[in-house]
């Protein structure tokens, strides 16, 4: 089972909200660093008052800006159902310069890219997605096939078809009883009501809907079955916490004439929630933060079979090459080249969620000769980014030998979220 750690560290000078993700070996298998002090940037998630500046035909796309200062690039693929607070290029032009309306951030600058936005707004909950432009009622693929049956059905009885939008029921509603999910997404109709209308009433760039912190989306996203332990040596982050996973607050302390704070509570879902106190030894560093971020951040990963990966970022892709270092057989080569390129598999896709590689991804294994090898090979490597919340997904074997793999682009690499250059000493940069 895993383990949450939400805590600061100061990293070059700078201090940051590290939430990062253990495995039960207590190695990071995912982090999102957070600048303090950035918490008004354009996020994924947060809803504006868009203004479109010029329609480019050829990229069949729009430049919107949601500020006076930052533009945004909307395809126009993703202009369905949009919500217009004022239209000025009448009705036969989808969009066109100085039109304003409502758009939603889907991802963080990216380089020399700038943020993309779309017009489908959709609200997330722990349990279930409201969306305006898919206005399908869906349930998760990994849910059992009972309990999907019986959720489409429950959606047919609490939504009309009328709607003007779409409901997703999310993995996590499987845990819990349905009458709390009906209830998030009474909740969910109740914000996306409220911003509708307050919208008629705001000027352009208005920010009208705020997406959670870094940290609590990325709890509202994880599995409940794969968590294990919440921690943070924050107070405040430790309430809110508890809050969202529907602890009362008479459970933050204890009964008496004096009531004590609690330390740890554990949600109905199971998890454990605590509050860390250790003066003497600070969160970061019981957890190993810092070093387990400088390890994300070097090219070369050591594998236990005394193999090693060299992980190089390009600007088109990410290239990752197997070596078997230290591991030299004498007999049954190739046998153990497949076993050193199936812990490569495993590694690389943790190392793609650590680091938050995307894109396309060339992986050289060491040559298998077998057919049947490279096909075990594959099926390991598959596997393996299954646990990816962010879609990865193997494409082939090239005939040069080469695996191809694609990842969803949603945020900054860690080492651009730490703002750290590959050019520099990292320990340097980390200090």
């Amino acid at each position: 089972m895993n383990r949450y750690v939400i805590t600061t560290e100061t990293i070059g000078g700078q201090e940051y909200r590290i939430s990062a993700l253990y495995d039960e070996k207590k190695r990071m298998i995912e982090a999102l660093p957070q600048k303090l002090g950035e918490e008004d940037r354009p996020a994924v998630g947060n809803i504006y008052i868009g203004r479109g500046e010029n329609v480019v035909k050829n990229l069949n796309a729009a430049f919107v800006k949601i500020s006076p200062t930052q533009n945004c690039y909307l395809s126009l693929e993703d202009v369905k159902h949009p919500v217009f607070t004022k239209k000025i290029s009448g009705e036969k032009k989808l969009l066109a310069a100085g039109d304003e309306l409502l758009v939603q951030v889907v991802r963080e600058a990216l380089k020399t890219k700038e943020p993309a936005i779309t017009t489908n707004l959709s609200m997330t909950g722990t349990y279930a997605v409201l969306t305006s432009g898919n206005r399908k009622m869906s349930v998760s693929q990994k849910l059992t096939k009972d309990i999907r049956r019986h959720y489409k059905e429950l959606l047919a009885q609490w939504l009309s078809e009328e709607n003007g939008y779409g409901v997703i029921i999310r993995t996590n509603a499987g845990d819990v009883p349905e009458e709390t999910v009906r209830i998030e997404i009474e909740e969910l109709k109740r914000t996306y009501a409220q911003m509708a209308e307050t919208a008629r009433h705001k000027t352009c760039y208005s920010l009208l809907y705020r997406e959670e912190s870094a940290a609590m989306k990325h709890l509202r996203d994880l599995r409940y079955d794969c968590l294990e332990e919440i921690v943070t040596d924050d107070g405040a982050l430790f309430a809110e916490i508890c809050k969202r996973y529907g602890i009362p607050e008479e459970r933050l302390t204890t009964g008496g004439s004096v009531p004590v704070p609690v330390d740890t509570v554990v949600a109905d879902c199971g998890v454990r929630i605590c509050y860390y106190r250790d003066e003497l030894l600070s969160l970061s560093a019981l957890y190993g933060v810092k070093s387990q971020l400088e390890a994300a951040l070097r090219e070369r990963v050591w594998l236990r079979s005394g193999a090693y990966l060299v992980i190089q970022p390009t600007e088109a892709l990410t290239v990752i090459d197997v070596n078997t270092g230290k591991n030299i057989a004498k007999k049954d080569a190739q046998e153990n080249f497949l076993k050193i390129d199936q812990e490569a598999a495993v590694e690389i896709a943790r190392q793609l969620r650590l680091r938050n590689i995307s894109g396309i991804i060339v992986v050289d294994f060491i040559n298998l000769v077998s057919e049947a090898a490279r096909e075990e090979l594959v099926r390991t490597f598959r596997a393996a980014l299954k646990s990816d919340p962010v879609p990865a997904q193997l494409i082939d074997i090239t005939k040069l030998g080469l695996v191809e793999v694609t990842r969803k682009k949603v945020r900054k690499p860690l080492f651009e979220s730490l703002e750290i250059s590959s050019k520099i000493n990292i320990k340097k940069q980390l200090t």
